[in-house]
């Protein structure tokens, strides 16, 4: 199912510029209608029932004409203003996938239900990495993770649901939307919120999908155990991603469990220390004793993995029937993107995609 989105511009030049980026980039999601005068574009909108419109500053468009479901919005000259005419705006000079956004987000913001999204035919892989003790570097081994399947060639959305995370610390791009308005569409609960997520994801120039961190961490700690279930659920079902990489507060009571089930395997990073060590052990022998009647069991799909490891005071796990993905030394003096790109590089990550074919 296409978008129909109408642009209403005076500037011909614009208006040819945009309407050709629009068909090269995004054909598959909108059919796409422009328009230099104001009444032809009124009447075609009536007429062909558009989903959104857009209209440049300079006419001053009665909205009351507009069908119920169109979404409608100004295109105007500066990022700073955020409506006109108390009507939404959209900066037009910006990059056209920040344009592509705020339409889909218009749209969202509109339309009651949604029908015909295309389901991926592939399975989306899960990974969650986390840690039990603290200082390990796990956000930062999720992230390499992330970037080493990206730059394969995978689609790969880094999701931190850390209370205090932020994924922006590793991955850059622009936008307006982040996680506090994902947690906000989770809770209205509307049939759009697939589409509202394709809105406020990013996209980093290495290739990392991910969403801006929240704008204060109490938006993270408002979901509910069946809202992030519903999140994930959506992101797999969504078919825009092969790889979910989940960075989370690692913990074994009932609810992280249950979503422990859903993930395909659970990366826990460790650096051999002993106070790490005793840490690990001990959760698993609270684990294996929470697992005895568990219909799921998760012990079966944990990994572990060795960092900022030294061989003359950390020891290795002992043989646990965890499996084990490999290990990287302390890296002094590096900065996070640089420690990034260089764990990204490990081969060791592979072997999650071996065991989960």
């Amino acid at each position: 199912m296409k978008i129909k989105l109408a642009i209403l511009e005076q500037d011909k030049e614009y208006l040819q510029r945009i309407v050709t980026v629009f068909s090269t980039r995004f054909g598959e999601k909108f059919e796409l209608y422009s328009f230099t005068d104001e009444e032809l574009a009124l009447k075609t909108v009536r007429e062909v029932k558009m989903d959104v419109l857009v209209a440049d500053a300079s006419f001053d468009i009665n909205t009351a004409l507009l069908p119920k479901q169109c979404s409608f919005a100004y295109f105007v000259e500066s990022a700073e203003i955020e409506s006109y005419k108390d009507e939404a705006a959209i900066s037009k000079y910006q990059k056209a996938e920040l344009i592509y956004k705020q339409i889909l987000s218009l749209y969202a913001e509109r339309i009651q239900g949604i029908t015909g999204l295309k389901i991926g035919e592939d399975p989306c892989k899960v990974f969650a990495f986390g840690s039990v003790a603290g200082g390990t570097g796990a956000s930062t081994m999720a992230a390499a993770c992330a970037y080493h399947f990206a730059q394969a060639g995978h689609r790969v959305l880094y999701l931190n649901m850390e209370r205090y995370g932020s994924a922006d610390i590793f991955f850059h791009a622009g936008g307006q939307l982040d996680m506090s308005d994902v947690v906000f569409a989770l809770k209205e609960q509307k049939a759009n919120f697939r589409l509202k997520l394709e809105s406020a994801v990013r996209q980093d120039p290495r290739g990392v999908y991910f969403f801006s961190k929240a704008k204060i961490a109490l938006d993270m700690m408002e979901l509910s155990l069946e809202e992030r279930q519903k999140l994930l659920r959506e992101l797999k079902l969504g078919g825009s991603y092969d790889i979910i990489i989940l960075d989370g507060d690692f913990s074994i009571d009932d609810d992280s469990l249950a979503v422990y089930r859903g993930v395909h395997g659970i990366v826990l990073t460790v650096d051999g220390s002993e106070i790490g060590n005793d840490k690990f052990l001990r959760m698993l022998q609270a684990l294996q004793i929470k697992e005895e009647n568990s219909p799921v069991p998760i012990m079966k799909r944990m990994y572990t993995v060795y960092n900022k490891f030294s061989n003359k005071t950390g020891q290795s796990l002992p043989k646990i029937g965890i499996r084990e993905l490999g290990g990287v030394p302390r890296y002094e003096h590096a900065g996070t993107e640089a420690l990034v790109e260089t764990l990204a590089e490990k081969t060791f990550f592979e072997e999650l995609l071996k065991e989960n074919i």
